[in-house]
């Protein structure tokens, strides 16, 4: 008989998930799904307020990438503004971008992550948790937690608060640099060097013994999608998004995000809250397409600083083209941190970063406005639209996760028929499964909107099981 498998929850990822593995009657795997199975409806709790309030109430979508939907929002609102913001106030904010990423890689890599890697997939759940790993590698969890610890010190001085900061807003940023917070987070940046040099070194040490999962962890080509910069190196708060297909080669370029709604839709199905981006003239899934660390690799010719540059080049000797396995995203978002350890070094070098004009004002001269972002998943999108007292009357945000979404589900589907065979399974590979979609690093609080209405089934059952009446809208 057909049967399904169901994992629920999936563990160490940020939000509310499960994934169901559908059995035809030889047990083999017929299907398979990622759900996300909670819907938070920020962009209907938006009306009403006036724009300007935006970024402060974004920042709150999610506690382990505010500053992303800080940046984008306020972007968003400066196209409604029609304001530059100081060149100061741009440096502060690519600084602050560049520590959250440090930060949820460092989450995501080391407390996510590598209780898989370094404890290995067959490992006790009891210990498989990152104090499991700093007890069997107290090097490597001391390292981890540091570097975690540096990103959210950082944004703490830079913004005041670790977590919903409210220090960007449209115009720049509320306040400039101190002096004696530039020299705190020079004096970090060594200790943060040494603890990402350990992480790299160990995970290149393990890499080669994860091969049969590399094979499987959504392997396969698709298109890829991010900033990047004139000089063609990566950026993560400005420049403009190009998009490649899975030979490497260009689909579009110079995508501003006044163009945004121009080439990227979304598409919904029946078992999750989470909507599907795809671009629009390759229709839906086709053209479906990854972002975030492997995504930003694959696009760029180089990172900007020299360390960065270096590990960019080996990464992409791991492949002909495009990098396509997903289990590379853990060895990316090592080079990206890296990248920002170095380019925090390089912004804080500006003599003119602790300039006091930080901000500029405005009020109402467009109707619409979009600003677009690299958030450590991947690329984030907010789109407003505003009535002439500047109260929002509409709003999308598009979310990395999203963009992730067909990918995740197909990475799920290529695994689980792998591993699972004749209906039978083991602990080890149901965490396999799961660790696809860790790979991904997904925030499923960011990433669910409602579209249309919302789907929902009312069930009602005796104390013996028995389905007693149902009721479905």
């Amino acid at each position: 008989m057909s049967q399904t498998i169901t994992i629920d929850p999936v563990t160490r990822l940020e939000g509310h998930g499960k994934i169901t593995i559908q059995l035809n009657d030889q047990g083999e795997v017929q299907d398979a799904h990622f759900h996300v199975t909670q819907v938070r409806g920020f962009e209907k709790f938006s009306e009403g307020r006036p724009f300007y309030e935006m970024p402060s109430l974004m920042a709150r979508i999610c506690g382990i990438c505010p500053v992303s939907h800080l940046v984008a929002s306020a972007k968003a609102c400066e196209a409604i503004m029609s304001v530059r913001i100081p060149h100061t106030a741009a440096q502060l904010r690519r600084m602050l971008n560049l520590a959250q990423m440090v930060q949820s890689h460092a989450l995501s890599f080391f407390h996510l992550s590598s209780p898989d890697l370094l404890l290995g997939m067959e490992s006790d759940p009891r210990t498989r948790n990152i104090f499991g790993v700093v007890a069997a590698k107290p090097e490597l969890g001391r390292a981890g937690i540091g570097l975690r610890r540096f990103g959210q010190h950082m944004i703490e001085l830079l913004a005041n608060k670790r977590i919903h900061p409210g220090w960007v807003v449209p115009g720049g940023v509320t306040e400039p640099l101190a002096p004696a917070h530039r020299d705190e987070i020079l004096a970090m940046l060594p200790e943060a060097h040494a603890n990402l040099s350990l992480a790299l070194a160990a995970y290149k040490q393990i890499a080669d013994t994860f091969k049969p999962e590399i094979a499987v962890f959504a392997n396969f080509p698709s298109n890829y999608l991010g900033l990047i910069n004139e000089d063609e190196s990566i950026e993560f708060t400005d420049g403009a998004l190009r998009l490649i297909d899975p030979q490497g080669k260009t689909i579009e370029d110079g995508i501003t995000a006044s163009r945004y709604t121009e080439v990227i839709g979304e598409a919904v199905e029946n078992y999750s809250y989470t909507k599907f981006a795809y671009y629009k003239p390759l229709g839906y899934p086709e053209g479906s397409y990854r972002v975030g660390p492997l995504a930003r690799l694959n696009i760029v010719k180089s990172m900007g600083t020299p360390l960065a540059d270096k590990e960019l080049a080996e990464f992409k000797q791991l492949a002909n083209g495009p990098v396509e396995s997903s289990f590379h995203y853990h060895h990316a978002r090592l080079v990206e941190m890296l990248y920002g350890l170095e380019k925090i070094e390089q912004i804080l070098s500006d003599p003119l970063i602790l300039d006091k004009h930080v901000r500029a004002t405005a009020g109402v001269n467009r109707l619409e406005g979009a600003g677009q972002a690299e958030a450590p998943r991947g690329t984030l999108m907010h789109n407003y639209k505003v009535d002439e007292n500047g109260k929002i009357v509409w709003a999308n945000l598009v979310i990395a996760t999203g963009q992730n979404n067909n990918a995740m589900n197909k990475g799920v589907l290529q695994a689980a028929k792998h591993y699972v065979k004749d209906g039978k399974f083991t602990a080890g590979v149901l965490n396999r499964i799961e660790a696809v979609i860790r790979a991904f690093d997904p925030c499923l609080s960011c990433s669910t909107h409602a579209f249309g209405q919302m789907p929902l089934v009312l069930t009602l059952v005796s104390s013996d099981g028995e389905v007693v009446d149902q009721v479905v809208r």
